[in-house]
């Protein structure tokens, strides 16, 4: 299906906007997500709910959204302790990298969805990563991307393409992007039923939607959103 393609949705802002992006461009869309005993789980009941009313919002996208998986994998938990997988303090590491990293994890999460769009003949793989406003992951990066396109392609003799649509985009772009795909219906929805915060908290509603307000997922989201608010 040379017009189709696999979102890797994880039901927090980034993901969501990329799932309309590939709504807006291709006939199919499929979604694949990953419980890998995240600290933050409450996104994988997000995403059920963002999924059903994206449907709700568009009859053209609920046409072309199709089936959606959910991989079970603890193998990030067993490999060591993160801030993503246990409950530790938020710091920066000894290398300069935040504790918030997960080592591999978006290369795994690519290569399995790589594996899975093989088996449903799909050739487009979607994905939010993001160097632009971003918390310094290295597997987030345009050359970790391309890399890993070229290992896929090689070691399943394909030809996927990897889609970063948000690459080079601000948190306040990417919340354009949304309402210009969308509107303020989009824009509304990720307010309210996407889930972004690190901490897992959804306990209070700020502007910028729910979570703790002090990780750097929410950081990075209220900035955005309040650049995004103030030049609309």
């Amino acid at each position: 299906m040379a017009d189709s393609a696999l979102v890797v949705f994880s039901g927090g802002q980034d993901s969501t906007t990329c799932l309309a992006w590939a709504l807006s461009r291709f006939d199919r869309v499929e979604t694949i997500g990953f419980d890998y005993g995240q600290r933050h789980a409450v996104e994988l009941s997000c995403r059920t709910e963002v999924l059903r009313k994206l449907r709700a919002l568009r009859p053209d996208w609920a046409a072309r959204l199709g089936d959606d998986a959910t991989l079970s994998m603890d193998v990030f938990r067993q490999l060591g302790e993160t801030a993503l997988t246990h409950d530790i303090a938020i710091s920066m590491n000894s290398d300069g990298l935040p504790s918030t990293f997960v080592p591999g994890r978006n290369l795994v999460f690519l290569t399995l969805a790589g594996a899975q769009a093989y088996r449903r003949g799909i050739k487009r793989l979607v994905t939010g990563v993001c160097e632009t406003d971003f918390s310094g992951y290295p597997d987030c990066r345009d050359d970790t991307m391309k890399a890993l396109q070229v290992a896929l392609n090689l070691g399943m003799q394909t030809r996927f393409v990897i889609e970063t649509p948000l690459m080079w985009l601000t948190k306040a772009a990417t919340w354009n992007l949304a309402f210009e795909l969308g509107g303020g219906e989009l824009v509304d929805l990720i307010l309210e039923e996407t889930h972004t915060c690190y901490r897992g908290e959804r306990g209070e509603r700020h502007p910028w939607g729910y979570g703790c307000g002090d990780c750097p997922a929410c950081r990075l989201r209220a900035r955005g959103y309040e650049e995004y608010t103030r030049r609309r």
